[in-house]
């Protein structure tokens, strides 16, 4: 009876220590993902809480070029009654809490589907000053965060020559515009005169275009056969990457041949002539 006793007082033990619950102070643990990383599918803690976590889908390096819009992306799941902030770590300014803007700024705004656990940040005609470290923060315990880094790039495109090129009626104008940007995707450029868009199959014909993209930027080339007077005007290269760049073209019908400038050479002869009068005055003059 007694060696009896004894195993139904074992079995009782270890029923009590299989259905005790653990101490106060040692109760649901839950240790945070940091940065993004997704936990298994229905992981859940002791209390049944899912856990909130970044997606993955969002890049931690974006490049912009000024006067462009950018959005930072920051998609949580399983938010709850937690709070999604956007930091900038250059002076620790809370820029946006939920959907509510901390800074006079007016460029910085919330965008995107918080139904959707979107929480993007947007910044309008970004600037050099913007560029830096952003910081989306969700107010867990312990705190999680995901960290982009801005960066901004202060170009223009360039139009190779003069600022004023002169031709003759009847000869071919060419012109050529560098995007010269390697930390972005090639862009397209597109060329305008006098404001408007230039229609390469237009009815005046002998337009045409020559572009080369590589990952150093992009080259386009215009050419205009059989320039005419009204060809003559502001030329301007536009790519949505960079600011754009302005040439002046005057189609001359022969009646000023000095005015003619090939290259670079027209300028040279300007200052030797300006050059040449200084030197004349001064020599009257003494």
């Amino acid at each position: 009876m007694a060696p009896f006793h004894g195993m139904a007082l074992i079995l009782l033990g270890i029923g009590y220590l299989l259905h005790a619950e653990p101490p106060s102070g040692h109760r649901n643990l839950a240790v945070q993902r940091f940065d993004g990383e997704k936990p298994d599918k229905g992981e859940r803690s002791q209390r049944g809480t899912k856990r909130t976590y970044f997606y993955k889908d969002s890049t931690q390096k974006v490049t912009a070029v000024v006067g462009q819009t950018v959005v930072l992306l920051c998609r949580v799941k399983n938010l709850g009654n937690r709070t999604v902030s956007w930091i900038r770590k250059r002076d620790l300014h809370i820029l946006t809490s939920m959907s509510v803007t901390y800074t006079s700024d007016a460029r910085f705004t919330i965008v995107g589907n918080p139904e959707h656990d979107d929480w993007n940040l947007r910044i309008d005609y970004v600037q050099p000053r913007d560029a830096g470290i952003y910081e989306c923060q969700v107010n867990t315990e312990p705190k999680i965060y995901r960290a982009i880094t801005l960066k901004v790039l202060d170009v223009q495109a360039k139009i190779t020559g003069p600022e004023e090129l002169y031709v003759k009626r009847g000869s071919t104008i060419s012109l050529t515009c560098i995007v010269d940007v390697q930390d972005i995707p090639p862009s397209n450029v597109t060329w305008y005169h006098a404001g408007a868009m230039i229609d390469f199959d237009g009815p005046r014909g002998g337009v045409s275009l020559e572009t080369e993209k590589g990952k150093n930027g992009t080259t386009s080339k215009l050419l205009i056969t059989r320039a005419q007077l009204d060809d003559s005007g502001n030329y301007t290269c536009v790519s949505s990457k960079v600011a754009p760049a302005n040439v002046m073209v005057h189609v001359l019908n022969g009646e000023h041949p000095a005015a003619m400038q090939h290259g670079g050479t027209g300028n040279i002869n300007r200052r030797v002539i300006l050059f040449s009068l200084v030197v004349l005055v001064d020599t009257i003059f003494r």
